[in-house]
């Protein structure tokens, strides 16, 4: 992960921008406790100018670190290529999150693989231009 975002960064966004053969983002998270800036790539889901973090970690049984810091800190930036936006993260729920998952699943098949090997709900957060 760690040699990706340098790619991606150091390219300014031009190489580095895909993970498993499809289009990833790289969204920049304050740390919860510590502050720091987190470089998380994630895959590219986006519709209308909005994106979706998936807090899958490929089914694992607990969250992603990166969930605990958007949920503390919800202000990010994405940056899609070349392109970089400051966000606001929201969780989303029922029939708007059952929408954003359809649309994930779409854009990473995976994911509904990654929903039936864990026990906990898979969240999603909608991040839209602050």
């Amino acid at each position: 992960v760690r040699d990706q975002v340098e790619l991606y960064e150091r390219s300014g966004g031009t190489e580095g921008t895909t993970l498993h053969g499809r289009p990833c983002v790289l969204v920049t998270v304050r740390g919860a406790r510590s502050g720091n800036l987190r470089k998380v790539p994630l895959m590219r889901v986006e519709h209308d100018g909005a994106y979706a973090m998936v807090a899958s970690v490929g089914g694992a049984p607990k969250h992603p670190t990166w969930y605990w810091n958007v949920r503390a800190n919800p202000d990010v930036e994405l940056q899609d290529g070349p392109q970089k936006w400051d966000m606001v993260a929201r969780e989303v729920t029922g029939a708007e999150k059952a929408l954003w998952w359809e649309r994930a699943v779409e854009a990473f098949p995976a994911y509904a693989e990654y929903q039936e090997k864990t026990d906990r709900e898979i969240p999603l957060f909608v991040l839209e231009r602050a």
